[in-house]
């Protein structure tokens, strides 16, 4: 007797429709499972059996063939213990195969029969509402989680029993509570920064534009102060954003049912290999980058990091996607993030600093090094962080979050209305094309503009990059048109060393 299933494979960031198929004829008994499944998938046989005779159910003697369709995909983990588990109850007559259509199931067996935690249930909410399936079928523990995809009928069970009285209609699960909106914790304020008032511009000009940004400076001068309160005066993640943020904090276990609300900010150690940082291992895993997706990236003592590791970055900076390929198996994470970084000037980080520095032109050549040009080409600022002085540091605050946050929303919602209909979310994801037909220079700025190119102090990568940093300041001061000093305070925001004399519109 045959029966199906359906559930879903976890590949990458996106579920994937697996049928489950299990065939039921006489012979010897065996238990065999196909379709390019991992150790987890082939050592479910074991479980699915104990967890149907600990359930009260019968285990059929007979000749048992399980296919996980399609099966040129591969398939990972435990996930798909309870649809196989479900099925051969169907294909041995414990349950009645019609009950099986129109449902999704998905999530781990215990031997015991107890459905398990099961990483991934809000990507598996939305494969079954995409295919149009009206009910899934999950643990209980899973199913505040999956309730946040509307459309859907969410089935949290405890068990294999209850799932089978769950798919039947005899018995179902109450409704799971109300979805859970995380309460984002209280982020530092930039009102704890005293003077840095290049740096601080800097750092609303990125948030406004989704920039990436250099911070370079002595020891103790308060770069790292700063990049933490950068997500301070980033906009709020709208409802798709925050979904997308959760499903990829779902796959990777860091969340269980509350929606993610704050953007998120990761801050690796310089000792991350390339793989951590942008994803790798077996199966393909998600890294840093791609936890970092719709929020900041914060690399502190860039010039730390191995070399690889920070070349690694190119691609995925670029493209806003990093593709994972490990055994013939190819894999896309998403990585649209902004990149903020601090480093210092040199290996002592006394550079400029009177004559503290103790550093030869071999270490200063080995520390420069490090930061190639490639990369450095695809960082929209680059600000000098001086030293306060002792009147700043005893003077009032500059600005506020809250006060920044309000002209940052505002300029995000220029862009949207600008950005309609584009593949762009912000000016910083602006490519050549849309820059062609949604940016307007008047005469004075595109002769700064090209004056800055014919000297050789842009490359083509870094013109574009300079037109989208001055969209952004524009759009904070309200106007639709790019002015000349827009563009010269955006090329004096791009040039290593730049301070206190840089142009602040």
């Amino acid at each position: 007797m045959l029966a199906r299933v359906t559930t879903f494979a976890i590949d990458g960031v996106e579920p994937r429709r697996v049928s489950v198929e299990v065939d039921i004829r006489p012979g010897l008994p065996a238990f065999t499972i196909v379709g390019l499944g991992d150790a987890a998938v082939r050592e479910s046989r074991e479980r699915i059996r104990s967890a149907i005779l600990n359930s009260g159910f019968e285990f059929p003697q007979r000749r048992i063939t399980a296919n996980l369709a399609p099966a040129s995909l591969r398939k990972a983990g435990p996930g798909f213990d309870a649809a196989m588990a479900l099925a051969v109850l169907a294909a041995s007559g414990q349950l009645d195969p019609e009950a099986l259509a129109g449902v999704a199931v998905f999530g781990e067996l215990s031997l015991s029969g107890e459905l398990r935690d099961s990483p991934g249930a809000l990507a598996v909410a939305e494969g079954t509402r995409r295919h149009g399936l009206p009910r899934l079928v999950l643990p209980a523990a899973r199913a505040r989680e999956a309730a946040l995809v509307e459309g859907i009928e969410v089935a949290g069970v405890r068990g294999l029993a209850a799932a089978v009285d769950a798919v039947t209609g005899r018995r179902l699960p109450p409704p799971p509570g109300p979805p859970v909106v995380s309460r984002a914790d209280a982020l530092p304020d930039l009102a704890d920064v005293r003077g840095q008032r290049v740096p601080l511009r800097a750092l609303e000009i990125a948030a406004a534009g989704g920039h990436n940004i250099l911070l370079e400076g002595p020891p103790g001068t308060g770069k790292t102060m700063l990049a933490r309160r950068l997500p301070s005066i980033l906009p709020p993640l709208t409802r798709p954003e925050a979904l997308e943020v959760t499903r990829i904090h779902s796959i990777t276990g860091l969340t269980t049912e509350a929606l993610v609300q704050a953007r998120p900010f990761r801050a690796p150690h310089h000792t991350i290999s390339a793989a951590g940082l942008v994803g790798g291992g077996v199966p393909p895993r998600p890294g840093e980058v791609t936890l970092a997706h719709l929020g900041v990236l914060f690399m502190d003592e860039l010039s730390e990091f191995q070399r690889t590791t920070i070349e690694a970055l190119r691609q995925p900076l670029e493209d806003g996607r990093v593709t994972i390929v490990r055994g013939q198996r190819g894999l896309i994470f998403p990585t649209r993030f902004m990149l903020i970084a601090a480093t210092n000037p040199c290996p002592c980080g006394y550079a400029g600093v009177g004559d503290r520095c103790n550093c030869t032109e071999a270490d200063m050549k080995r520390h420069q090094r490090r930061l190639s040009g490639p990369l450095l080409d695809r960082m929209d600022l680059l600000v000098d962080v001086a030293r306060p002085t002792d009147e700043e540091l005893r003077a009032q605050a500059v600005a506020t979050s809250a006060s920044i946050q309000e002209r940052v929303i505002a300029a995000r919602e220029r862009q949207r209305h600008r950005l309609l209909e584009t593949s762009a979310g912000c000016n910083a994801e602006m490519d050549a094309g849309t820059i062609q037909t949604r940016v307007r220079l008047d005469s004075a700025a595109q002769a700064a503009l090209g004056d800055a190119y014919l000297t050789g102090v842009l490359s083509a990568r870094g013109r574009h990059r300079i037109v989208r940093v001055a969209q952004t300041i524009a759009d904070l001061d309200g106007r639709e048109r790019i002015t000349a000093v827009d563009v010269l305070t955006a090329l004096s925001l791009r040039q290593r060393g730049a301070g206190d004399e840089a142009v602040v519109a």
